[in-house]
């Protein structure tokens, strides 16, 4: 599968001048949600994402989504597994928590759910909520690895700003590495043709 080019043709890899969550600028953006748009596309996503999962072996008996951004991946994830699909929320105070009834065993196997996985850190705080409840976090899952974590049969290694722990395994269909600068260094801004806008749920 061309992951690249299934988000070219969702209309999902954007070309401009971008204002990521981090503050850096970037000139491109993966907008996941316009995959997941078509749910005949996303089922072939999620169980090309299920089969690797597959055959590492991973025992997994739920997967678990941040909210809002995984919400689709996880739940599709999961109906590829065959198991269940449960997400976390922000907690106002810079974490995430499990609300709505939802509940989690002592020990029971959780995957970690993004559409796409930066640096970890929204990852990273749903795994903390699980393991708070006694879950185990037995792996983390996307769509697509921006780079800078490694990810299982990637060939990118892991930089500095990853936040996933290592020994936990990653699962992404591809790498999409892009480069990201700060305001002041950033070649689009210094153009002055155009102003850094802030992409996902505000477009």
């Amino acid at each position: 599968m061309n992951v690249e080019q299934v988000y070219k043709d969702a209309n999902a890899l954007l070309d401009g001048h971008f204002l990521l969550a981090s503050g850096n600028h970037s000139s491109r953006y993966l907008q996941s949600a316009k995959v997941m748009e078509y749910p005949k596309k996303a089922a072939l996503l999620t169980d090309a994402l299920a089969k690797m999962i597959h055959d590492a072996r991973i025992d997994v008996d739920t997967v678990c989504a941040p909210a809002i951004g995984g919400l689709l991946t996880g739940y599709e994830l999961a109906r590829s597994l065959d198991v269940r699909s449960i997400f976390v929320e922000k907690d106002g105070e810079g974490g995430m928590v499990l609300r709505r009834g939802f509940e989690i065993a002592q020990g029971e196997k959780v995957i970690i759910c993004e559409d796409i996985i930066t640096t970890g850190g929204s990852a990273l705080k749903a795994a903390k909520a699980i393991e708070s409840l006694g879950g185990e976090v037995v792996a983390f899952a996307s769509l697509a690895n921006r780079g800078f974590c490694k990810r299982v049969g990637g060939n990118d290694t892991a930089k500095a700003e990853c936040a996933l722990p290592e020994g936990t395994p990653l699962f992404a269909l591809d790498d999409f590495t892009f480069e990201m600068y700060a305001p002041e260094d950033c070649p689009l801004c210094k153009e002055g043709k155009s102003e850094a806008v802030k992409p996902g749920s505000k477009s």
